[in-house]
C-alpha cells in the first residue's frame, strides 16, 4: 500500500441495501486503481442481511481497497411513519440516524479523508462534509434519466398541482423524452406519501454537491447525459458538473464454479436457458408467482429460476434481508410443477451466482426487476431481456430498456399495476427465446456490450470522465484540513 501522507483520501457513504453497496465498492475501486488514491467505504444498515455479509466478506470482490467500515447498525422503528410504504423513507431515516458515528469515525483518522461521496439517499451527510471541509458528491447508483428527472422534481413539484399520476400528458424533462406517467418513480405515485417527501427533500440538496458521479456511461444513454450537462434550464438549477463512471459492476468469482446451477448449465444447448431473477430484494404475490410458473412450463423453454416465498403486498419484501427467504419451493408453487419441468427447468430457492450464470453461454435471455445492478451485469454479458418491474425506479429503467435502448421486451401491463397472466408469460418467453439466430434483442445486446465495455478501457468515455473528476480532487487537495 502506498504511504497514507502521500495518497488523496476519498472517503464513500452507502445507504443500505446490496444494490447500492455494491456498485459503491466498484466505485472505490476503480478509484484507487487511478494510483494515488485511498478509499474508506462506510456501510449503514438497518437490518441484517445475508448476501450483504457474504459480500463483503469476499475477498476478491473488496481486493485493493483501503478500508471498509460497517458502521452500527441502526433502530429507526420508532422513525418510519406508520402509514409508510417502500423503502426511501427506511433508508434516507437510516443514514441520518448513522451520521454521529460516521463524524466521531472520521475525525479519529490520523489521515482524514478530504472527499464526501455519498449515494441517492445521503445528501443529509453534506453538512457533516462541509463542517469537516471535505468536498461533497453524489454518486447516482441507477440512471441518467433518473438524474435528470430528480435533479427536475424540485421544479415539478412546485410547477404541477396534484398528483403526477393524474396528469394528462407525459412528464417532460429538460432535454429528455418525456416520461409516462405508468414509468414514473415509486415516490412519485403519491405525493402526499412519506416517501415522496423524503424524495424531494434529497433532490433539493444534490445542488450542493460538487459534482454527480453516475454508474451509466454517455454510449448506454446519450441522450440524458448530454441534457445533464448542457441542457440550459437543467443548468440553472444549477446542476453540478456530471461525471459518468460506469458500467461499474461486479466481476464472476472463479470460487464459485462448483455451483448447482452452473453444473446444470454446463449440460444446457447454447443460448437456450432463461435466466428468472428478481434482484436481491423483489418478491412476488402467490397468485402471481402461481401465473409465472404456468407461463413458464407452457413456453416449453428451458429456464432457471430464482424463487421467493410469496408475499401479500410488499414488492420489495427481502430489499433489508437479501439472502433468505427462499423457503421450500414445493409449498408455494403448483402443485407437481417442479416434477413435470424437471430437466427443462431448475428452481432455486434465494440465491444463486448471479455474475457467473449470466456470463454462461447457456443464458440467451434474463426476466429481470430491472434493477440497475442486474441491468448492467446482463447488459455487459450480451444478454437481453424480459421486463419486470417491481419498485423504486425500476418501470423508468425497464421503459428505457425498451424504448430508448431496444435490448428488451415487455409486457402489455406493469406487474406493479395487474396480473400478468400465464399465457402473456409464455408468449414473451417464446418470442425472447425460440428465434437464437436474428433475435433482434440479442443482436442488440451484443452490439451495446462491445460499446458500453469501451467505456471502462483506458481513453473510454467513462474512464476519461473518472480521470477529470480525480484531478479536481487532486487539485483541491490539502494535507491539513479543518480540525473541528
Amino acid at each position: 500500500m502506498e504511504n497514507p501522507a502521500k495518497t488523496h483520501h476519498v472517503a464513500i457513504l452507502t445507504s443500505p441495501g446490496i444494490g447500492h453497496t455494491i456498485p459503491v465498492i466498484e466505485l472505490g475501486k476503480r478509484i484507487i486503481s487511478l494510483q494515488g488514491f485511498q478509499v474508506t467505504i462506510f456501510i449503514t444498515t438497518s437490518h441484517s442481511s445475508t448476501a450483504q455479509s457474504d459480500l463483503l466478506q469476499s475477498p476478491t470482490l473488496t481486493e485493493g481497497l483501503h478500508r471498509i467500515i460497517q458502521l452500527p447498525r441502526t433502530d429507526i422503528s420508532g422513525l418510519v411513519p406508520t402509514d409508510s410504504s417502500g423503502v426511501e423513507t427506511s433508508i434516507s431515516l437510516t443514514v441520518r440516524k448513522s451520521l454521529p458515528v460516521l463524524k466521531s469515525t472520521i475525525m479519529a483518522m490520523e489521515h482524514r479523508p478530504t472527499v464526501l461521496i455519498v449515494d441517492i439517499f445521503g445528501t443529509d451527510a453534506f453538512d457533516l462534509a462541509d463542517e469537516l471541509g471535505m468536498l461533497k458528491y453524489v454518486f447516482i447508483t441507477t440512471t441518467a434519466k433518473f438524474t435528470a428527472l430528480t435533479m427536475y422534481l424540485p421544479t415539478l413539484d412546485k410547477e404541477i398541482k396534484g398528483e403526477y399520476v393524474d396528469q394528462k400528458e407525459p412528464i417532460q424533462v429538460p432535454g429528455c423524452k418525456p416520461i409516462q406517467i405508468e414509468n414514473l418513480i415509486d415516490p412519485m405515485q403519491e405525493r402526499k406519501n412519506d416517501q415522496y417527501s423524503s424524495m424531494l427533500h434529497q433532490a433539493s440538496r444534490y445542488p450542493m454537491a460538487h459534482g454527480i458521479l453516475i454508474n451509466t456511461c454517455e454510449e448506454l444513454e446519450p441522450i440524458p447525459v448530454r441534457a445533464l450537462k448542457e441542457n440550459p434550464i437543467l443548468q440553472q438549477i444549477p446542476t453540478p458538473s456530471v461525471y459518468p463512471v460506469g458500467p461499474l459492476t461486479r466481476y464472476a468469482e472463479s470460487s464459485v464454479s462448483e455451483d448447482k446451477c452452473l453444473d446444470w448449465l454446463n449440460k444446457q444447448p447454447s443460448k437456450s436457458v432463461l435466466f428468472v431473477s428478481f434482484g436481491s430484494g423483489g418478491t412476488l404475490s402467490a397468485e402471481q408467482i402461481t401465473e409465472l410458473a404456468w407461463g413458464l412450463e407452457l413456453s416449453q423453454q428451458r429456464f432457471l429460476w430464482v424463487v421467493r416465498a410469496p408475499t401479500i403486498k410488499e414488492r420489495s419484501g427481502t430489499y433489508f434481508t437479501s439472502g433468505s427467504g427462499g423457503g421450500d419451493p414445493s409449498d408455494y408453487l403448483p402443485e407437481g410443477f417442479l416434477s413435470r419441468t424437471l430437466g427443462v427447468g431448475l428452481v432455486v430457492p434465494s440465491w444463486c451466482p448471479q455474475l457467473e450464470i449470466l456470463k454462461h453461454q447457456s443464458i440467451g435471455g434474463c426476466l429481470s426487476h430491472c434493477g440497475w445492478n442486474t441491468t448492467l451485469e446482463s447488459i455487459v454479458n450480451g444478454v437481453p431481456l424480459i421486463t419486470w418491474p417491481l419498485f423504486a425506479e425500476q418501470r423508468l429503467n425497464a421503459s428505457m430498456l425498451t424504448e430508448d435502448i431496444g435490448v428488451a421486451i415487455r409486457p402489455a401491463t406493469w406487474p406493479t399495476k395487474e396480473l400478468v397472466g400465464r399465457t402473456e408469460i409464455e408468449k414473451m418467453v417464446r418470442l425472447m427465446m425460440e428465434e437464437v439466430e436474428g433475435n433482434p434483442w440479442r443482436v442488440r445486446a451484443k452490439e451495446l456490450k462491445n460499446s458500453v465495455l469501451g467505456a471502462l478501457d483506458e481513453g473510454g468515455s467513462s474512464h476519461k470522465s473518472l480521470l477529470e473528476v480525480a484531478k479536481q480532487w487532486k487539485a483541491s487537495y490539502s494535507p491539513f484540513p479543518p480540525v473541528v
